[in-house]
């Protein structure tokens, strides 16, 4: 049967290959060390599930809600940019909640995009950033940059040489999955860019709360005349353990945030109203739940680059997010990340993510979360150690289980 047309633009989800082998792998009663999908597994901090619990008895609550966000939400996330960043928002115009920052950045796509619409967009990327564009008739040119030297000449060539001109231009810093944090000196010099070229910029925040040295991370709406051509997007996902909940918020420019919620207003009525409530008592607290969840990726991040190290596989340590960015084993690199992901399944009982379900530029990397706790982060670490140790030749000795079926 032929696929759709907007499927078949979409290229097989390669996550979904080592969902299956992970699952093979459980029923057959393996204990697999998920390191693989950035699922936060710990719990949303008791204040907010109470507050949740004493709004959702209130049958007034149960109605429809308000698809941009109820207006105490958008209130309490301006005030949240303007106690982080330092950044004055107008939360009734440059405010509007969104079901998680996928959501926000695939409404904005639709939004915003006219069939043939270039977007420049780094790879590896989190997938939405691309596919989100892909699935509302654009087109995708990639640019395998870091935010450092070589980002504006990147983005040069990519004006230069896209027909038509690009539309917009994506940034994730924190990024997922490379963990590479932009500074705002980098910011300043993208944003003079983007108003020279009259390019959009989105940005996605989502990991502005999970850092490790000391050096928040910056919001591009810091730099003078941004807010004239950018849209950011954070989630609550991460920072307050709240994936489920599916909150988050795109801030800044009046006329895109328009456009976003004219969208969604023929979408969807918003997050259930107590999920909305809980959200606010969160963004209005006084961030010790923040400090906590950061403190716990901290020690976990120190303990992955130290046992994985020892096991044979040297991780850099990342700065921020939830992920490390882990280059393959020398040995292994040859059969690129979704085979050497399969062989982690089968014989380490270890489950990461394929760098290449980021973009082709991912290809030599392994993404590994950070969602599990220490102790089985540590067996981990063993079970990959006894894998290495056994499989110096991996193609000789090391044949994946569904090379057999």
């Amino acid at each position: 049967m032929e696929e759709f047309h907007k499927v078949r633009r979409l290229p097989p989800y390669v996550f979904e290959q080592v969902n299956r082998l992970k699952a093979a792998a459980r029923a057959r009663g393996a204990d697999i060390v998920d390191l693989g999908m950035g699922n936060p597994d710990l719990p949303t901090p008791k204040a907010i599930v109470d507050k949740l619990c004493e709004v959702v008895r209130d049958p007034r609550t149960h109605r429809y809600s308000s698809s941009r966000g109820i207006p105490g939400l958008r209130k309490a996330q301006a005030n949240y940019y303007a106690r982080r960043f330092g950044v004055k928002l107008n939360p009734d115009t440059q405010v509007v909640a969104t079901l998680g920052s996928k959501e926000g950045f695939a409404n904005m796509a639709q939004a915003i995009t006219a069939p043939g619409d270039v977007v420049l967009c780094p790879n590896p990327t989190y997938p939405i950033h691309a596919f989100g564009f892909i699935m509302s008739g654009g087109v995708i040119r990639s640019m395998q940059v870091e935010p450092d030297d070589g980002f504006i000449p990147a983005l040069e060539r990519g004006v230069k040489h896209s027909i038509p001109k690009p539309l917009a231009l994506i940034l994730n810093y924190p990024s997922n999955p490379t963990a590479l944090v932009a500074s705002l000196d980098f910011y300043k010099d993208v944003v003079a860019f983007a108003k020279k070229n009259d390019l959009i910029i989105l940005s996605d925040l989502a990991y502005s709360e999970i850092y490790f040295d000391g050096n928040p991370p910056p919001s591009v709406l810091e730099v003078p005349g941004a807010m004239d051509v950018a849209v950011e997007f954070t989630s609550m996902s991460k920072t307050f353990s709240m994936p489920g909940w599916r909150m988050g918020f795109a801030v800044g420019n009046e006329r895109l945030i328009s456009a976003l919620t004219r969208v969604k207003s023929y979408l969807d009525y918003g997050a259930f109203t107590p999920i909305q409530v809980a959200a606010t008592a969160a963004l209005n607290g006084d961030g010790s739940d923040i400090a906590e969840v950061r403190e716990v990726y901290h020690k976990r991040r120190d303990v992955m680059v130290d046992a994985f190290g020892r096991a044979g596989w040297a991780i850099p340590a990342p700065a921020a997010s939830m992920f490390a960015w882990a280059p393959i084993p020398e040995a292994f690199r040859h059969l690129g990340s979704l085979e050497f992901s399969k062989l982690l399944i089968e014989h380490a009982d270890v489950a990461v993510a394929p760098g290449v379900g980021f973009g082709e530029y991912g290809d030599d990397f392994v993404r590994v979360a950070l969602v599990e706790n220490e102790h089985r982060i540590r067996q981990a670490a063993r079970n990959i150690k006894r894998f290495l140790s056994t499989s110096a030749k991996p193609t000789d000795n090391v044949v994946p289980l569904s090379a057999h079926r």
